[in-house]
């Protein structure tokens, strides 16, 4: 084993502990991340003549192949303690004595931490993306369902009637804020932490800034003693992560209710629904299910890595291995999911019919009512109790606040009862709620807008972060 000295122990570990503490199984999701960090450091090497230019390029070169390698499928990993440890025994194997010089001026310590902010980054990028296409495709059915009516609920009862266009908005609106999210997240990680050393940086004449722009940083990380037990950043994706699958997981919610024949609002398409493999007349709804139950794993996830973090002391320590699961899960869950609902999304065609039959036999409009009979004069509380009054009654004779008549009212003054009966139409009762942020047809083109413009912000955002291969394609014209 490479990372091993006459001083640590002659020889390899023992089998069974070098299962026990290897990282490599995880640390196959991170090959990429770590060869673009060894092509910046040992491009530095050689261009500040730690290492003599020829081994550099000698280097550089093999890191080059074993980029390739990867890329095609082919690149095999040998037993090592970690991927960092793979790939340079993999290098020896090809350059001998030479490959000893690539880990000059670093530690494992910075370079796993650089290693988990390039693919922490990378997952953000992806994950804009990803926010991108849903925002756009809820802003456009928002656009297509602004006349299909259904109930909105609280405490899980009928509440008041909105158009689907206001709900698809609403889970949008959601999503927008992931947005924001994951900016802070991409600032949070915007810091380079290669050339700090093992924890108190290096003697040698490195320039970490020459790397931090290789690699598209914004700025170093300032103590290296803080620099490499810091996993801030990956808790804040886990975080983002786990709110964002939070998020789909109540628009599946929503969807699961909605599909089932109680509510009856929404038709599963073929495509996306799912059967029982003992009652043939069930039409499921999987996707839903699944999207719902994942939100539990990111959630877990990112308490894993809480507890992981709690009471370590300054420094790294071997526990921060166990951050792989958390961190490398947070950002393709998170993505998988948004992937799912968007395509779940477009296959669900709505029950107009059902929600309007529903909103007019219902008494949902009982607060628009009562603004009619506070635009008549009544203080609130007076006209709060007089429907509902009337709305009690009219349960008793079966009717809908919409059948609601004069002879419900025998309190009120002639005015105030008409006032009444003008509020009491159900589809007038939406289109008057133009209040900023209401479900009337002028507010919500609003926030359609609104989420067109989040959309397009999410995807310029994602286009603005240098992509792994993008990062590559500079680093190969770099000279050493």
């Amino acid at each position: 084993m490479i990372a091993r000295t006459d001083a640590t122990g002659s020889g390899g570990l023992a089998p069974e502990v070098l299962a026990f503490t290897t990282s490599l199984a995880e640390d196959r999701a991170l090959v990429r991340e770590d060869l673009l960090g060894s092509l910046a450091h040992v491009s530095m090497l050689g261009r500040q003549g730690i290492v003599p230019k020829a081994d550099a390029l000698a280097l550089r070169e093999a890191l080059l192949e074993l980029w390739d390698s990867h890329g095609r499928g082919a690149l095999e990993l040998p037993d090592e303690e970690d991927v960092h440890m793979a790939i340079e025994t993999l290098l020896d194997r090809k350059l001998g004595e030479v490959s000893g010089k690539l880990h000059t001026a670093r530690s494992r310590n910075d370079q796993i931490a650089l290693d988990l902010r390039l693919y922490a980054r990378e997952q953000v990028r992806l994950a804009l993306g990803s926010l991108g296409r849903l925002l756009e495709a809820l802003a456009e059915r928002a656009q297509a369902e602004r006349a299909t009516l259904i109930p909105a609920y609280t405490h899980r009862q009928r509440a008041q009637a909105v158009s689907v266009g206001y709900l698809l908005c609403g889970y949008g609106m959601m999503f927008g804020r992931d947005v924001d999210l994951l900016a802070y997240v991409l600032e949070s990680l915007d810091r380079s932490p290669l050339g700090v050393g093992a924890i108190a940086g290096i003697g040698l004449p490195t320039d970490r800034d020459l790397v931090r722009q290789w690699l598209g940083f914004s700025r170093l990380t300032e103590n290296g003693l803080d620099t490499v037990g810091d996993r801030d950043f990956a808790l804040d994706l886990s975080y983002a992560a786990a709110r964002c699958q939070v998020h789909a997981s109540r628009v599946a919610a929503d969807m699961i209710d909605f599909a089932s024949s109680e509510f009856g609002f929404v038709k599963l398409s073929d495509r996306i629904a799912c059967g029982s493999s003992l009652m043939p007349q069930k039409k499921n709804p999987d996707l839903f299910e699944l999207i719902r139950g994942k939100a539990g794993r990111s959630v877990g996830n990112l308490m894993q890595l809480f507890t992981i973090l709690r009471g370590l002391p300054t420094g790294y320590q071997r526990d921060l291995q166990e951050d792989r699961a958390s961190v490398l899960g947070a950002g393709p869950g998170m993505i998988a999911v948004l992937e799912a609902l968007r395509t779940g999304l477009a296959e669900v065609v709505f029950d107009g019919a059902r929600g309007r039959a529903i909103i007019e036999a219902e008494q949902m409009q009982a607060v628009d009512v009562a603004e009619g009979l506070v635009k008549a004069g009544l203080p609130f509380r007076r006209a709060y109790q007089a429907v509902g009054k009337a709305v009690a009654g009219l349960r008793a004779e079966g009717k809908g606040l919409a059948q609601v008549t004069k002879t419900h009212f025998p309190e009120l003054s002639d005015a105030a009862v008409q006032a009444a009966l003008a509020a009491r139409d159900p589809i007038a009762a939406i289109e008057r709620k133009e209040s900023a942020g209401g479900t009337g047809p002028h507010s919500v083109e609003v926030q359609i807008a609104s989420l067109k413009a989040k959309a397009a912000e999410s995807r310029k955002r994602a286009e603005a972060i240098p992509g792994l291969e993008a990062l590559m394609k500079g680093l190969k014209g770099v000279q050493p």
